[in-house]
């Protein structure tokens, strides 16, 4: 029985960044440490506001001579236009290359071992043209692998994978409480540290400055996070994203990205103790139950 599984993600899209300062551009401006990332190692990271707010996260893989985002494909045009503001002098280029390579994962009890890597969040190594990473966030998430289109997903095939839809991709992210971009992160809004970016190894606390770094730092260190996004399950019918949950008459949080069951939501803490006491959390008529992840720590 195959125990292995890919598919395309469609809405991801990659950025080469190339060029002899390609590392040290990087590395003023996103909020992980540029310079980890190797042939054997691909790192997550957040590009803020001045202010410490989200606007853009992504995975960043090395292959030759250049860095690849992993990104938002909808949203990539608004992130090399970002990231040329800083350009200035730097001997770096930026290139949409969506044209050339595509996204996929790989996922489930065998996917790492077929792919060659260890379950150890990050470890990349080369594979059909293009580069397989472990997911930087989490093992459990499986590989993330960025391959020549013209190939498509025809190494998976080979390697044993059998292919999936999507939405059992997206079914893995919720169930295990992981963000996805600015479905669950509002742009210019939402603060790293909510939505578990520490745990899921998106800071490096060692390295030196970044845009948005005293904010985010502050927050940590002052422990100011108030609310976290969490895995919920969902009794009734799936709110839209954005429906307020309640707690009795006061407003405990939102709703976030979700399907079958399950969803994200962003959740006042003070309010957890007291839902877990008895009273339910309501978005309209479906109950919502918060649940921790393994990985969170708070």
């Amino acid at each position: 029985m195959v125990e292995r599984f890919s598919t395309l993600l469609a809405e991801r899209a990659a950025i080469e960044i190339a060029g002899e300062d390609r590392a040290a551009f990087l590395q003023g401006l996103v909020s992980n440490d540029v310079t980890k990332v190797a042939a054997d190692r691909a790192v997550y990271a957040a590009l803020l506001t001045a202010q410490g707010k989200y606007l853009h996260d992504f995975f960043i893989a090395a292959i030759g001579d250049a860095l690849y985002l992993d990104a938002e494909a909808a949203r990539l045009a608004d992130l090399v236009r970002r990231l040329s503001l800083y350009k200035l002098r730097a001997k770096v280029t930026l290139a949409d290359r969506r044209d050339a390579l595509i996204v996929a994962a790989a996922f489930g009890a065998e996917a790492l071992a077929a792919l060659g890597l260890p379950p150890e969040p990050g470890q990349a190594v080369a594979f059909g043209g293009g580069i397989a990473y472990v997911d930087p966030r989490l093992a459990a998430l499986g590989a993330r692998l960025l391959l020549p289109r013209a190939a498509g997903l025809a190494p998976l095939a080979a390697a044993g994978f059998a292919g999936a839809d999507p939405d059992a991709y997206d079914r893995l992210r919720l169930s295990l409480g992981v963000p996805d971009g600015s479905r669950d992160l509002p742009v210019e809004k939402a603060i790293l540290l909510e939505a578990g970016f520490d745990e899921l190894n998106g800071v490096d606390w060692q390295k030196g400055c970044y845009v948005g770094q005293e904010l985010t730092a502050r927050t940590k260190y002052r422990a100011l996070i108030k609310k976290r996004l969490l895995p919920v399950s969902l009794e009734g019918p799936l709110p839209p994203p954005g429906t307020p949950v309640m707690l009795g008459a006061e407003e405990a949080g939102e709703l976030r990205s979700g399907r079958d069951g399950m969803a994200l939501a962003l959740l006042r803490l003070e309010m957890l103790e007291q839902a877990s006491a008895g009273t339910p959390l309501m978005a309209g008529a479906t109950r919502v139950k918060p649940e921790k992840p393994d990985w969170a720590r708070f």
